[in-house]
Formats: C-alpha cells, structure tokens, sequence
C-alpha cells in the first residue's frame, strides 16, 4: 500500500478514527490496533513476506530477552541474532550480486561457470526493519537499554506502519518510551501532521514524479542526448530522488504525528548544504547516524592518526553505498562521497556548518552561496552513479557530458501540460518548491512556519493551490525510490 494511493487514502482515516474514537484511549487496545494495521499494510504488498517479518520481530524479542536471562550466553544469543538477521539480508539482497560478480571474476581468468541464481524478489522494507531490530539487539548487549518484555509494544516498535518500509529508521530509546506511554489526542499535533503529510504528497507528486517523467527517458536512453541535456537530466534527478525520499518521509512522520508519536527526523534541507560533511547531518540522516553510532564510532570514529580518519570514513560510505542496493554504482558512489568528504576531514572542517544556512539573515552570504552551488554540484554528479543501471552507462553519461555537446541547446523529453511546455511547468515548480523550502530552513519541515509569515486567508489558500496540484499531478500510483532498498 501506497501513501500516495487511494487505498491509504481510505485506510488511514479508518485506523485513525477506531484509534482515538473507539478503543477509548485504551493504550493496550490502540498499540494492538496499530499492530494488526501495520500487519495489514504490509500484507497488502505481498502477504507471504509477512512472516519473514514477525520471525524477524520475534527473534530479536527472544535474543533481548535471553542475553539478559543468562550473562554466560549473552555472547552466543547475541552473535546468533546478528548472523540470522544479516543472512536473510544477504540471501535476499546480495546473493544474486555475489553470485554474479565471483562468475566474472572467475571468466576474468578463463574460467566459464554459469552462477547459481536465486529467483525470489527482495522484500520490501528489509533493509529498514533488520536495522530496527539489529539497534535494538545491540543496544541490549551493550548494557544502554534494558529488553522489552511486553511482545506487543516490542513489535509495534519493529512494524509501526509509517515507518515500516522505507524508514526513518528507529532506535529503541526513542520510540519504544511512546509506545509504552498513554497518549492523549492533541489537535495542534494532528494539524501539524497533516500539514507534514500535506508537503511530503507535494514533494513527491508534485515535484519527484514530475521529474521523473523527464529523468526517466534522459538516463535510459542517454546516447540519443547532448550533454547539456544530460545535466538537465542528473539535475532533475537530484530533486526527484529527494522530492521522492524527503516526501516520503515528511508523510511517515506526519502519519506518526496523527497517532502522537513522534519519529526521527530524517531530512533537514540538505540541498542548502554548504560542504559534503554537512550534507550528510542532513540527508538521510536516521541512516547516517545509524552507521555513525554502530559502525563509525566503533571502528574509532574520528579518533588516531590522519590514516584511521580516513579508513574509518571510507569505510562507513562503503558500507552506506552497499545497504543502498547489490550494485557496483551504489559502491561507486559511496566513494565518491567519501572522496569529497576528505578535504574536510583533512582541514578539520567537517563540524563547521553545524547550524542552517544564513540563520541571522534571509539570503547567504557569496561565500555560503558558492559554497551551496559547490556542494549541490558534487552531490549530483554522484547521484549519476547512482541513478545509472551499471558503472559504464555512468562512465558513458559522464563522458558525453564532458564532450564538447555541452555547448548545445538542451533537447530534454517534451510534452505539453493544458498546452504549456511540462519543462516549463516544472520550472516554475522548482522554482517555488525551493523559494518555500527556503523560507521554511529553520524548521522542522517546510510548512512549519507559515503561521508567522503568512494571515490565515492566504494560509488557506496556499493550503488549497497545494491539495490542488497533488490532485491535478496525480495519476498512476507511482512507487518511492527508496522501496527498492
């Protein structure tokens, strides 16, 4: 089930009012109903995958439980959940991948061996709800949290609909204390959510899928492109893809926000970055401090010599670019920020641009300006990568980039919206699109803080041009980027 589907558009307002209107504010009986709805969603997708995910559910319950019944086992149930949990990512995300690139390597010698192929599809969330449970398990091993004794409020926190499928991804610390709390209907919560859920469809319908149709046939088929066009093309991707993941996003946490809980913010206006360190504090960032808290710091963080910096670096955007998806251009592309991060790491300015962007003043400085354009420019070359199919159709991209089409007209995929130019139409929405994240960079999400700027008439009004586009733009339903991960 999709959120930008009729279907979720029929089931969210039923879930909501037996939530607050029916189980009477009973905490058992709503965190049962959100589990059986969170069932439910995502039976709707492919119901035999479900139990893959109560196994998974349940095993990380049981290990919590068992690494601190006996402290003699703790070691073995611990290294237990992690080999299961970490094999069914394996088998369904990366066999086919290491079973495709060992046959290469093998014909790279002269040897011809047909690879053993596993023909199942990829269980939609996987990634995102093994990483919930992996948290949790290691969170308990290392004495942060104590075990979740009550099943039920333990799988609401692996399941929570929301964020069931493309995250943000959870911690233990922070959503299971709500889960386990009475929550009381709050109006200017559920307003603000739906204020959030109202931005993500925008992002997403609006912006994201509005791209796609002009990113889609750039990049598939972009021998018959000049190179002016194919920047056009990995521009626009840049904006699907976070017009696509930030909307999902804005959607999951305003959802949250109807039933009053509160998830991990998981975008901070990443685009208005001004290096690649604080690119990634503000992209994805649910992810990015997951490897940082279980991954990064372990290894050594930032600690030790130049050499152990750099190590530790490349090794987290390795292993970041590999979670996205069993491709050599997801790795590739891990590199590449890892490679444009280091100048930073070197210089010891990675922890400079903590704070948004021209936080006294409405526009940046020159040097923040340049800085933006920079940062914005290094960080769609390797969306390149990771939108190409394979590492030679990114290298083939760039290279027609590079050659001397660039000084051509763009010739992009056209077509005509009510008579007008779609390019243009998208133009014109790209251009508000970011004027309104703009103004809205010190907040939570854009919309937050239209109250202080805009009388409640023209707040309405904005409030209505916006259902009406997500309604005018809306057509087939089409899939998140980030289902595939």
């Amino acid at each position: 089930m999709l959120f930008n589907s009729l279907n979720f558009a029929i089931f969210l307002p039923i879930i909501y009012g037996l939530y607050w209107f029916i189980t009477n504010k009973n905490l058992k009986v709503q965190n049962i109903l959100l589990l059986i709805s969170s069932y439910f969603f995502y039976a709707c997708w492919n119901w035999k995958f479900l139990f893959l995910l109560i196994f998974s559910t349940f095993l990380d319950y049981f290990t919590g439980l068992k690494m601190n019944e006996n402290p003699k086992f703790k070691k073995f149930w611990f290294r237990l959940s992690i080999f299961i949990n970490l094999g069914f990512l394996g088998v369904f995300k990366y066999y086919n991948f290491f079973s495709d690139s060992f046959s290469s390597l093998l014909d790279g010698f002269g040897f011809q061996v047909q690879p053993l192929v596993l023909n199942v599809i990829l269980p939609i969330g996987i990634s995102f709800y093994t990483f919930h449970g992996l948290s949790y398990v290691i969170d308990i091993y290392y004495n942060r949290i104590k075990p979740e004794k009550n099943y039920i409020e333990y799988s609401v926190f692996v399941c929570f609909f929301p964020l069931l499928v493309a995250g943000p991804i959870e911690r233990a610390t922070h959503l299971l204390p709500q889960i386990k709390k009475a929550r009381i209907f709050d109006y200017n919560k559920t307003i603000d959510g739906l204020r959030q859920i109202l931005w993500g469809l925008f992002k997403k319908v609006v912006i994201a899928d509005q791209c796609a149709e002009i990113v889609n046939p750039i990049f598939e088929n972009y021998g018959n492109f000049s190179g002016s066009t194919l920047v056009i093309g990995a521009v626009l991707f840049a904006f699907q893809i976070y017009g696509d993941f930030s909307g999902y996003s804005d959607i999951a946490l305003g959802v949250a926000k109807l039933f009053g809980i509160d998830l991990l913010k998981n975008f901070a206006f990443p685009y208005f970055s001004r290096d690649i360190a604080e690119f990634w504090r503000r992209w994805h960032i649910s992810l990015s401090t997951w490897f940082r808290d279980y991954l990064y710091i372990p290894l050594g963080g930032s600690r030790g010599n130049n050499w152990s910096k750099v190590k530790n670096t490349f090794i987290i955007f390795i292993v970041s670019g590999f979670w996205h998806g069993a491709n050599w251009t997801f790795i590739v592309w891990g590199l590449l920020n890892a490679l444009f991060i280091m100048p930073s790491i070197f210089l010891k300015t990675n922890r400079n641009n903590l704070q948004i962007v021209a936080v006294n003043t409405f526009l940046p400085t020159i040097k923040d300006f340049l800085s933006i354009t920079l940062t914005f420019g290094l960080t769609v070359f390797t969306w390149i990568f990771f939108r190409s199919n394979t590492i030679s159709d990114a290298l083939k991209f760039i290279q027609i980039v590079f050659s001397k089409s660039i000084f051509e007209i763009p010739n992009p995929p056209r077509s005509s919206i009510l008579g007008i130019s779609n390019l243009m139409i998208l133009f014109v929405l790209l251009l508000s699109f970011i004027f309104i994240e703009w103004i809205g960079r010190k907040k939570e999400f854009a919309l937050s803080n239209l109250e202080a700027i805009l009388n409640i008439k023209i707040r309405h009004f904005f409030y209505y041009l916006i259902v009406f586009l997500v309604l005018f733009f809306a057509g087939s339903d089409k899939k998140f980027i980030y289902f595939q991960f």
